[in-house]
């Protein structure tokens, strides 16, 4: 998988990837004017999203109401405001019941960017002159 990625100026980045197109911007407070999302927050939303992908599959699958099924994530940090940790949780309507909690749970923890992260992968910057 290749992306392209394009420098529009303003503190704005887009990135195409395959027929998508996606925006990032930065906050005010970081010198962009708040159009579209910031990369990090887009980061966190692919970990957050991802889980719920694989708990609407599994909920598709069971033939499980799944449209009042929410999903929250949090940042942990530590004392240095480093980032140590994500805490997903699975907000599940009453009418879901409490034995499918641990399925849904272990579906979530099933999501590719998550093991991705959790592999370590190996991160390489490059430069080359354009032709």
């Amino acid at each position: 998988m290749e992306l392209k990625v394009t420098l529009e100026g303003n503190k704005k980045v887009s990135t195409n990837i395959g027929d998508h197109l996606i925006m990032t911007d930065q906050p005010e407070k970081n010198g962009g004017s708040n159009s579209a999302p910031a990369p990090y927050d887009l980061f966190v939303a692919s970990i957050a999203t991802c889980a719920g992908f694989y708990i609407q599959s599994y909920c598709d699958n069971k033939n499980i109401d799944s449209s009042g099924i929410e999903l929250s994530l949090n940042v942990t940090r530590d004392e240095k405001q480093a980032i140590n940790g994500f805490v997903t949780t699975i907000h599940i309507p009453e009418d879901i019941p409490a034995k499918l909690h641990p399925a849904l749970k272990k579906v979530a923890e099933q999501c590719a960017v998550k093991k991705t992260i959790m592999n370590n992968p190996q991160f390489v910057v490059e430069t080359i002159h354009k032709n």
